[in-house]
């Protein structure tokens, strides 16, 4: 492929900007600001801070494994084996979907209710019909926001950075508050929220697949993912302040749908329908993303030999509809008991946020293990200083899981949830690894291995009955000559 045809740095700058924010961010956002006020700014610079570390980690990892397509699982796969890798990515990025995945969905019902109050549906109703709605047109390969899908969150950065800059440069006098800008004065209380902030910048590892797309990916994946953060942190802070001017701190925390209640107060109705309208799209098109992605992944362990092959089961339109079956009877039991309220949706964020953090924990594990197995292996990119960005960012990481909330009591049942989850696959994975694929659980595969294990040869060769389910034929790209030919190598005879 030539490099004019290939991405830039706007369109990886774009991609990552896109893909992490949603507006259940936008509740955490307010949530942080309305215990701490401004110094909520501090906490998610902090927060930032230790995601970009992993960020640097996830590239020196995809510079020496580059185009895979399983994601962060299969760095952990070539450094730790098959037990570790169970349990992260089903816990860190399965079950963590699927966790957040509800909170998004519950905060679309909430919208609706608040928008269309003359309709007496119950925002549980307007979210189960939306998981049901998509996971129906998932199951028949129908994608309807495949193609407006970056348009829509894109133009919810945009309206975001806009009603940002527009709080902060008090453009309504009308409807101006005055309050106090510091919640609090100590600098321990803006630490106890960062398992909260580090929601806010969570995903920027869905760059790496369109690396093998991006001119001179060396330097520009690397910058741009720094870059999505950065740009991500400025839209907060302006939000923030905006808040500050425009809703009362007592009411932003209380609020289910705290965008909605800063655009009335800032623009007035036509506020409240700007952000309605980008918000609903764009809650659809995460949800619709977090529903395939979901399917795909257990599809794609189930390929490595780590889930059963019953989630590589298909439609007949290529949906793997038993991860899809999964994944929406989980959303809809979670939103059933119950999500209307501002504490249950950050008491699932702050839930899902545990596992993946633990996940980043694992990525700067698997720099250090992997440094250490092959350090003459020719990298792309590399962590200056050592191991020294790996160590900080798993300090960080544990730090924010020590500070996912200031509430004790919460904390405890938000790790009890962790734990349950975590033995509960911690089983799976040792009897699947003693007596399915029967392979040690804490002997990383070869990166060879790892790699070929995204080829179809790999499956027909290793899982034959996992080759026949997906009709996987080998077929060589190149023809064999026949004896006749001659290729140079021999006189030509007489």
């Amino acid at each position: 492929m030539a490099d004019e045809k290939k991405l830039g740095l706007p369109s990886v700058i774009a991609t990552g900007v896109g893909l992490i924010v949603a507006t259940s961010v936008l509740l955490s956002i307010a949530q942080g600001a309305s215990i701490l006020g401004l110094p909520f700014i501090i906490t998610m610079t902090i927060a930032c801070a230790f995601n970009i570390l992993t960020a640097l980690s996830i590239c020196e990892l995809n510079a020496l494994m580059p185009n895979l397509t399983g994601g962060l699982a299969q760095f952990t796969l070539a450094s730790c084996g098959p037990f570790i890798t169970i349990i992260t990515n089903m816990g860190g990025f399965i079950c963590c979907q699927m966790i957040l995945g509800s909170s998004e969905a519950a905060m679309f019902g909430n919208t609706m209710s608040t928008v269309l109050t003359a309709v007496p549906v119950s925002p549980t109703v307007w979210t189960i019909a939306l998981i049901v709605i998509l996971f129906v047109l998932n199951l028949f390969g129908v994608d309807m926001f495949a193609k407006i899908q970056n348009i829509v969150a894109y133009g919810l950065i945009v309206s975001l950075v806009i009603m940002g800059i527009l709080g902060c440069i008090k453009v309504n006098p009308s409807t101006l508050i005055e309050q106090p800008a510091f919640m609090t004065e100590k600098f321990t209380d803006t630490l106890s929220l960062l398992g909260l902030a580090f929601f806010l910048f969570i995903g920027v590892e869905y760059i790496v697949p369109i690396s093998p797309n991006v001119k001179n990916s060396r330097k520009i994946v690397p910058i741009g993912m720094v870059l999505s953060l950065v740009i991500i942190l400025v839209m907060q802070i302006l939000l923030t302040i905006g808040f500050k001017n425009y809703t009362e701190w007592e009411a932003l925390g209380e609020s289910t749908v705290p965008h909605i209640l800063y655009g009335s107060l800032l623009l007035g109705k036509a506020g409240t329908i700007w952000m309605s309208v980008v918000s609903m799209l764009a809650v659809i098109s995460t949800l619709n993303t977090a529903m395939f992605g979901v399917s795909q992944l257990c599809a794609g362990m189930a390929k490595i030999g780590l889930l059963p092959t019953s989630f590589l089961r298909k439609t007949p339109a290529g949906s793997p509809y038993v991860g899809l079956i999964l994944v929406a009877v989980v959303m809809v039991i979670l939103n059933a008991i119950g999500l209307s309220s501002s504490d249950s949706l950050v008491f699932l964020i702050l839930t899902g946020c545990t596992f993946w953090i633990f996940c980043y924990v694992m990525v700067h594990i698997d720099v250090i293990i992997l440094r250490k197995k092959l350090p003459k292996a020719p990298r792309t990119f590399k962590l200056p200083f050592g191991i020294v960005i790996p160590v900080l960012g798993i300090i960080g990481n544990l730090f924010m899981i020590w500070n996912i909330d200031p509430s004790w009591e919460l904390k405890k049942i938000i790790y009890l949830v962790f734990a349950g989850v975590s033995v509960i696959l911690a089983v799976y994975a040792f009897f699947w690894c003693k007596f399915v694929i029967k392979r040690p659980m804490f002997k990383g595969y070869e990166i060879k291995e790892v790699m070929a294990m995204d080829t179809d040869l790999y499956q027909i060769r290793h899982y034959p009955e996992i080759a026949k389910k997906l009709h996987m034929v080998a077929e060589p790209e190149i023809k064999p000559l026949s004896p006749e030919t001659n290729t140079g190598t021999r006189p030509k005879s007489n």
